[in-house]
């Protein structure tokens, strides 16, 4: 409320007040709903947008560069991400946490600490990641196949970059700067990248994983600086200037657990592919991926509404509005369930027209497609549930769920791949992903109070 609606209040009678306040916080929580709403529908068009452009770009490398160097620029790939994922030490995650509490308080200086420590701080992880990376990578060049070493070192000089695009689109969505937290990496380095490897490959250069991922260096690079800048240029203008207060202890203490469970997350959805080309040809992960990716169609809607809806979380739970809290959770499961099952029957339904665009034999990977909807399903009937979790200070239970389900997908991927293929991994991929779901389920229940699934989503 502002100070004029105070104002008004007071002019009222006792009779009146109370219906009046009551009216204030129905429109401030609609309003609330609406720009959350918002984000998320701008959340879903970027990512609707990215999945396209990057699902054109994987058909046109694979084309372009053949069944065995795809799969092994992938190979390097899945590396990339999961390490990105893990070098910020999770400092990014907490920006949806620390900007609104911050800011709410009133505790500038260590706002601005935070704006600016957390960068430096996350470049810095990042960096020493790299360094000691390159140095693993130098010392069993001979181990690895040849034409995997400078693919690796390329994802090297990456990773400082991947770790500061996180922590840039943390504090873009904590301001609800949508579009300047997902365009750069979501638009602008996809586009840049396979533009980049048409260039080449009209000049008659030859694209292998080197060159492709020589080029993703690149790439990197230009996006997160522009992110950068841009990003600099906004919190001078909504943060004023001023003292800062640094605790990285404190960023810390919430962030390790938080990584331990993203991280966790993220095993999960690489261990399939890092697994099965222990066992199998680069082509057969290169079927399994594209499987996979088509796939992720449907993890677009639960970005969306999770990137949108993590910040009112905290928002509502430090405000001590359980109700609101309640009703905004099980709105957000309803948001990303029924969505996704409307995407996943489409992608099911062509699916192997899809995946026949990568390659005619890119149809092998059709099973795996359907092995993994069942996956995808069970964590979407939870919705954002691990993001709740984590934001109300559940991280460290959360990131027992998430060892549990790694343990499952783990076991299951060595148990499975060798014999079943790609087949085998996806299922392992797919009880690992309902393993998890019914876990979050039952903390969310039990420490929340809150029934996160989509048959009753209420307190």
């Amino acid at each position: 409320m502002t100070i004029h609606d105070i104002g008004q209040a007071r002019l009222l009678s006792g009779r009146q007040l109370f219906p009046y306040l009551r009216e204030r916080l129905v429109q401030w929580r609609a309003g609330e709903h609406r720009l959350t709403q918002r984000m998320a529908g701008a959340a879903f068009v970027i990512r609707v947008t990215s999945a396209a452009i990057t699902f054109g770009s994987q058909v046109l490398l694979a084309r372009w560069m053949g069944d065995v160097e795809f799969g092994s620029y992938v190979y390097v790939f899945t590396w990339l991400l999961l390490l990105g994922d893990l070098v910020h030490l999770g400092v990014p995650l907490t920006a949806q946490r620390y900007v609104p509490e911050y800011t709410q308080t009133g505790s500038l200086a260590l706002l601005r600490g935070y704006l600016s420590g957390a960068l430096w701080l996350t470049f810095g992880a990042g960096t020493a990641a790299a360094v000691f990376g390159a140095l693993i990578v130098w010392a069993f060049q001979s181990s690895l196949d040849r034409g995997l070493v400078l693919p690796f070192f390329f994802a090297c000089i990456v990773l400082p970059f991947y770790a500061l695009t996180f922590m840039l689109d943390g504090l873009a969505r904590s301001y609800n700067w949508i579009k300047l937290a997902l365009l750069p990496q979501y638009i602008l380095r996809p586009l840049l990248v396979v533009a980049s490897a048409g260039v080449l490959r009209a000049a008659g250069v030859a694209l292998d994983a080197v060159v492709v991922m020589g080029i993703l260096a690149a790439a990197s690079v230009a996006g997160t600086v522009l992110q950068l800048v841009q990003i600099r240029r906004g919190l001078a203008q909504v943060v004023p200037a001023g003292p800062k207060i640094y605790t990285p202890r404190t960023w810390l203490a919430t962030s390790l657990p938080i990584i331990l469970v993203w991280g966790m997350y993220t095993l999960l959805t690489s261990t399939d592919v890092l697994v099965l080309k222990q066992f199998r040809p680069a082509e057969e992960v290169a079927y399994y991926y594209a499987a996979a990716k088509t796939l992720a169609l449907m993890s677009i809607i639960h970005f969306a509404v999770s990137a949108a809806a993590a910040h009112r979380f905290t928002a509502l739970h430090v405000a001590g509005d359980r109700r609101g809290l309640s009703d905004f959770a099980a709105g957000t499961v309803r948001w990303i369930f029924w969505p996704s099952l409307a995407v996943c029957i489409v992608v099911l339904i062509v699916g192997k027209p899809l995946l026949s665009l990568f390659g005619t034999s890119f149809t092998a990977g059709y099973p795996v497609m359907a092995i993994l909807t069942i996956g995808q399903l069970a964590r979407a009937a939870i919705g954002p549930a691990e993001r709740l979790l984590n934001m109300l200070g559940q991280q460290r239970i959360c990131a027992f769920a998430y060892a549990a389900a790694f343990l499952v997908n783990i076991v299951g991927c060595f148990a499975l791949a060798p014999a079943y293929g790609g087949a085998g991994a996806a299922c392992a991929t797919a009880a690992a992903f309902a393993t998890e779901s019914v876990l979050l389920f039952i903390i969310a229940k039990r420490r929340l109070g809150l029934t996160m699934f989509i048959w009753a989503p209420r307190a």
